[in-house]
This record gives structure tokens, C-alpha cells and sequence, in this order.
């Protein structure tokens, strides 16, 4: 019997010769290296365009809601500036990130960007729980809480104002 202190030899790591008969192995080709810093990708072609386009796509039913929300921020916010970015409209103010709104299949997202406990919910409709905003999401217009939304859009806009003049 072996003692606990006898350690068992491991085999030697020296190359054994290949049996008669072996196939090499299959080498990779070479990979092309890049470089990773300040790689980018590229900008979307629409990226900074007026958002008519964006309006245009959408169907009827949800560009209802769309137009909606979009005379609401016109109203809450007229200094605001508004431009296609990841293919959807952005608005700024003094290029600090107000709101955005977003089309999907079967609803509209009102995006709004603020920090936690910016915006007042007692209702409990807006969702996401996120550092940088939460959202709204609709999917009929009548659904559309218009003197919330108005309140949302104003905090939105002071945060962003805020942000522009700490810059």
C-alpha cells in the first residue's frame, strides 16, 4: 500500500511518436487581425434625417398614437429638436436626450430619459425600472393618458435641460 505522501507519476509530456498511418492534423488558416480599439460601426443611413420618414412607415392604426404623442411633446417641449437615431425619432433639447418614440408591431413606446424617481407615477403605467428612463407602452389611443404624459414630457425636459446646462 502506498503511503498518503508518495505522490503517483505522471506521464511525461515529451511529444510520443505518431502510430503508422496517422493523419496530420488540419490546420486553420491564419485569422486577419484588427484592431479593437476605437473600432466603430458604421452609422445608419438615416441616422440624424427628419423623422417624417419614420411616421410614414408606420401603420395606420399606430401612427394614430404616434402623432398623438408627437403634437404632445411639440406642446410640452417647443424648443425641443427631433432626428432619426437607430432608426426611430429622437427629441433633444440643447442636444441632451429629452424622449424618443418607438413603433413595434402591436404598440408605440414613449421613451422618456431621466434618472430613477424623475418621473411620477402613481398609477403605475409606465414600465421599466432602467438608471437612464423608463417607457409607456401603447397599444390603442384611447389608452393614451394625455395630463400624465404632459407631466412626463415636462420632467423629461427640465432633466434634460439640467444636463445641458452642467455640461
Amino acid at each position: 500500500m502506498k503511503k498518503k505522501s508518495e505522490k503517483r507519476k505522471r506521464p511525461s509530456t515529451a511529444k510520443r511518436p505518431k502510430p503508422a498511418g496517422a493523419r496530420p492534423k488540419a490546420q486553420r488558416p491564419a485569422r486577419a487581425k484588427t484592431p479593437r480599439a476605437g473600432r466603430t460601426a458604421p452609422r445608419r443611413a438615416d441616422f440624424g434625417e427628419p423623422i417624417e420618414a419614420f411616421f410614414t412607415r408606420q401603420p395606420p392604426h399606430l401612427r394614430a398614437i404616434l402623432d398623438a404623442l408627437r403634437k404632445l411633446v411639440d406642446e410640452t417641449a417647443p424648443d425641443a429638436t427631433a432626428s432619426l437615431k437607430w432608426g426611430m425619432p429622437f427629441f433633444s433639447i440643447e442636444r441632451e436626450m429629452m424622449c424618443a418614440l418607438a413603433g413595434f408591431r402591436s404598440h408605440v413606446n414613449l421613451i422618456l430619459a431621466g434618472p430613477p424617481g424623475a418621473f411620477a407615477d402613481p398609477e403605475g403605467l409606465l414600465e421599466g425600472e432602467g438608471k437612464t428612463g423608463r417607457h409607456l407602452k401603447l397599444r390603442a389611443l384611447d389608452e393614451l393618458p394625455r395630463e400624465a404624459v404632459r407631466g412626463w414630457l415636462r420632467a423629461a425636459a427640465k432633466v434634460a435641460r439640467e444636463k445641458a446646462a452642467g455640461r
